[in-house]
Order: structure tokens, then sequence, then C-alpha cells
């Protein structure tokens, strides 16, 4: 696991064909075997054309080393403690993540229901935005592999997110204390 300073970055999601999506800041805390954490602090803006909130809860997202989605885990407090979003798989531009959202979700609610979202979205958008049949392929075989995952609590779904939950707590705290000063 490697640890720097966190560092600010930016989360750009988009749909199929450069349409915009989800936006929002975060803070690259470290990466591990699994990939690049990003820490997303409560309060923080979320936008995307015709919609914004700000987020409710700490929440740490993970950018894999290898897989077509992103993987947000959230503090308790909300009515979801994971939920991935199937994607092409994420590439760094700088300091800007990003990625292409294919429409499929996995979610895990607070109490434990583990669910897969929006295949009606992705079965209209696969037909009327033209995604090819590689990217429809992988889509439909990551989806089934995290649903998997996710319901059996493999990790990074068996509460590995956890330390990276608690460094960014430590590290908007530690900022925090130094306005503070």
């Amino acid at each position: 696991m490697s640890l720097p300073d966190p560092r600010p970055v930016r989360v750009e999601m988009s749909k199929w064909g450069d349409r915009p999506h989800w936006s929002f800041d975060g803070l690259l805390l470290g990466e591990d075997e699994w990939g690049d954490w990003i820490g997303v602090p409560a309060g923080v803006l979320h936008e995307r054309p015709g919609a914004r909130f700000h987020s409710e809860v700490d929440t740490v997202t993970l950018a894999p080393r290898e897989g077509w989605y992103a993987a947000t885990f959230h503090a308790p407090g909300i009515w979801a403690s994971v939920y991935v979003d199937l994607a092409t798989p994420p590439v760094w531009d700088g300091d800007v993540l990003r990625a292409v959202d294919l429409d499929l979700d996995v979610v895990r609610t607070a109490d434990g229901r583990v669910y897969v979202d929006d295949e009606d979205e992705f079965e209209e958008h696969r037909v009327a935005f033209g995604y090819p049949d590689d990217v429809q392929a992988a889509a439909r075989e990551w989806c089934a592999s995290v649903h998997r995952q996710v319901r059996t609590g493999a990790t990074p779904y068996d509460g590995h997110a956890e330390r990276w939950l608690r460094r960014l707590a430590a590290t908007a705290g530690a900022a925090q204390g130094a306005e503070g000063r």
C-alpha cells in the first residue's frame, strides 16, 4: 500500500459519445493492490447536466488497476454502503480521472441487500448510443463479476475500504485543525 500525501484530483465521468455525466473533486489518498483510492469528504458538490447534490457522507472511490468499473464506498449514514458504476476502465489524464459510465450499477444498501440497477437504461443506451459489441460484452461480464463479489463479500467489498475511509477522515480532520489555527 502506497500512502503519499493526499493530493487534489477531479473525477469526470461521461456517457457514451462524450456526453457529460457526473463530475466532482476529491483527494487521491493512495493506492494498493486493488488500485487508486480517491477520498471525497461529505459536502463536496457532485454535478452533471440538469442535476447537482452535495455528498451527505464521506466516500472513497476505487479506480481499479484492472476492470470496467468504479466502486464507491460510503461511510455510514446514507442508504447505500457500496455503489459500483460499470464503466470503461478508468484512465488518469494528469490529475483528472476519466471513465465512460455504461449505465449498469451494482448496489449494496445499508441493510445489506445487493442488486443490479439500471439494466433498462443499459438496454436503451446500448441501442441509442451504439455501444460496440465488445463494450456491451465487457459491461455485462464485469457486472456479473462485480455483483458476485459484492454479494459474497469478496475483497475489496469485505470492509477493505474502511482503512481508506479512516484515512480520509484523518486527512479532513487534520485540514480542519490547521484551518482553525
